[in-house]
């Protein structure tokens, strides 16, 4: 199933939603100009790399900070045009709706550490392995599992195969996401028996980890509503 866009009009502009994309175009575009050896210092610098997190010579080597950066930076980066475009439009699709329910600075937190959680998971389940990961795709499963919990009934405008044809339908979002999660989580769960996960291209546990964080913490993140006026102040108020 492909989402090609939700019902639901944000109220706000999504600034930071825009931000977000913005930087991961440039990083994208600043990628691709690199020539191949470039290319492999970049990934290995500033993606993921578990092998680096495992052996305690390369904390000596890199220090701590070129260490921790990648849990930051790895969200940034895509390996390909298919994977920049994948999540962009995904985010594009959820980010506005959760970002006016958070407001920006919540959302902005929320964002970050939904990649950090997601990263951090990544690491867990693949120790020692020297495949980096990169992508915004653990941090935008947080968007979606903080949709699934403000928005569960509105409707998701999806590509759906059938046989040989695609066909366009409505499908409510407890039902996309629930079914992306369950995806995502079989898939690691296999992954996990047999290769590992990113040296089949995709890290599943990230994706995992980062929608329950978005489910559990989506909440704490919300906007306070507004405060209920005083009806019967008012009334004595304007009383005569």
């Amino acid at each position: 199933m492909i989402p090609l866009r939700d019902v639901l009009r944000s109220r706000t502009t999504p600034f930071i939603g825009y931000m977000i994309i913005a930087v991961n175009a440039v990083a994208f575009f600043y990628m691709i100009s690199l020539n191949a050896r470039e290319l492999q210092y970049f990934f290995y610098d500033l993606g993921l790399v578990p092998y680096l997190f495992a052996h305690p010579r390369a904390w000596a080597e890199r220090g701590v900070l070129d260490q921790l950066l990648p849990f930051m930076t790895s969200m940034f980066i895509h390996g390909g045009w298919l994977h920049i475009i994948g999540n962009m439009w995904t985010f594009f699709i959820f980010g506005d709706n959760v970002e006016d329910r958070m407001g920006h600075a919540r959302f902005t937190l929320f964002y970050l550490l939904s990649g950090l959680v997601s990263v951090s998971l990544h690491l867990v389940t693949n120790w020692g392995s020297p495949v980096p990961v990169v992508g915004a795709s653990g941090a935008i499963a947080g968007v979606m599992g903080a949709y699934l919990m403000f928005f569960p009934r509105a409707r998701i405008v999806t590509l759906v195969p059938i046989f040989l044809l695609f066909t366009v339908v409505e499908i409510p979002a407890y039902f996309f996401l629930i079914f992306w999660f369950l995806l995502q989580f079989f898939s690691g769960a296999f992954a996990l028996l047999g290769e590992s996960q990113s040296a089949a291209g995709i890290a599943w546990w990230a994706h995992v980890g980062g929608f329950l964080f978005g489910v559990l913490f989506a909440r704490a993140f919300e906007k306070p509503a507004p405060p209920k006026p005083d009806v019967s102040a008012l009334a004595r108020r304007f009383s005569i």
